[in-house]
C-alpha cells in the first residue's frame, strides 16, 4: 500500500512541476524567452518543449501509461539538465538554481517510476 501511495506522490509531484512551467512557456514569460533564446531555439523550442511536457504530465497520471510518461520525463529532463550544465549555468537569471533543482527532482522521480514499472516495459517488448 505504501508503494502505491509513493508512486502517486511521485506522479503528482512530477506532473505538477511540469504543468506549472507551462504557463511561463506558453505566455512568453521573459525568463522562458531568455532561456530558449540562449539555447538558440526560441520560440519553437519553447513551444515544442511545452507541448512535450504537457504530454508527459498527462501520461504520468495514467497508471497504465506511467512508464511511458516517466521515460519521456527522463529524456526531457536530461535535455534540461544538460542545457543548464553546459550552456545556461545552474543559476539562471538569479533564480539560485531553482529551475535546475526542479529538473533534477522530476528526473529522479521519473527514474524511480520507470524502475517500478520495469515489468510493464518488458511486457511491451515481449514477442508473442
Amino acid at each position: 500500500m505504501k508503494k502505491v501511495q509513493l508512486q502517486w506522490a511521485l506522479r503528482l509531484l512530477s506532473a505538477i512541476i511540469l504543468l506549472q512551467t507551462l504557463y511561463f512557456k506558453f505566455s512568453g514569460a521573459p525568463e522562458s524567452i531568455y532561456i530558449f533564446s540562449t539555447l538558440g531555439i526560441e520560440p519553437y523550442g519553447r513551444f515544442g518543449s511545452g507541448i512535450a511536457e504537457l504530454l508527459v504530465a498527462v501520461l504520468l497520471l495514467i497508471p497504465k501509461k506511467t512508464w511511458l510518461g516517466a521515460l519521456g520525463g527522463i529524456i526531457i529532463m536530461a535535455g534540461a539538465i544538460l542545457s543548464h550544465i553546459f550552456v545556461l549555468g545552474i543559476e539562471v537569471q538569479n533564480d539560485s538554481g531553482f529551475l535546475f533543482g526542479l529538473a533534477v527532482v522530476v528526473m529522479l522521480s521519473c527514474l524511480v517510476l520507470l524502475y517500478w514499472d520495469k515489468e510493464k516495459i518488458s511486457n511491451v517488448f515481449k514477442t508473442k
